[in-house]
């Protein structure tokens, strides 16, 4: 197989109803404060792994957690997917201090999030 390979999955977005219990349950949980905490994102890191917690349902209008896969270059592993058959849910797209986005799904519907930190 040839193409670019990933760095793994190392952030989950999880969507959620109220923000403020949420982010209580999951700093409990990860044992960590928020590294970062806003009205519409609060993001935590603990052991390498990112959990970002997304109120409303989230991009896409999300409906269940979404795993991110880190990769060089997102435009050409969204090429690369896609040519082996999944379809583009989300567009790439920056969320902010040079991180570019975008998820597809798999033949089967499952939700596949790409991650690029330029």
């Amino acid at each position: 197989m040839t193409g670019s390979s990933t760095q793994g999955i190392k952030t989950v977005l999880h969507p959620v109803s109220d923000l403020a219990a949420a982010t209580a349950v999951y700093a409990a949980l990860l044992g960590v404060a928020p590294q970062t905490e806003g009205p519409y994102y609060v993001g935590f890191d603990a052991a390498g792994q990112h959990i970002g917690l997304v109120p409303g349902g989230g991009p896409q209008a999300m409906t269940s957690p979404v795993a991110y896969w880190h990769v060089p270059d997102i435009e050409a592993k969204l090429a690369e997917v896609t040519a082996a058959g999944a379809t583009v849910k989300e567009p790439a797209h920056d969320v902010g201090g040079g991180r570019m986005v975008a998820t597809v799904t798999d033949p089967d519907g499952n939700v596949l999030g790409l991650l690029e930190d330029k």
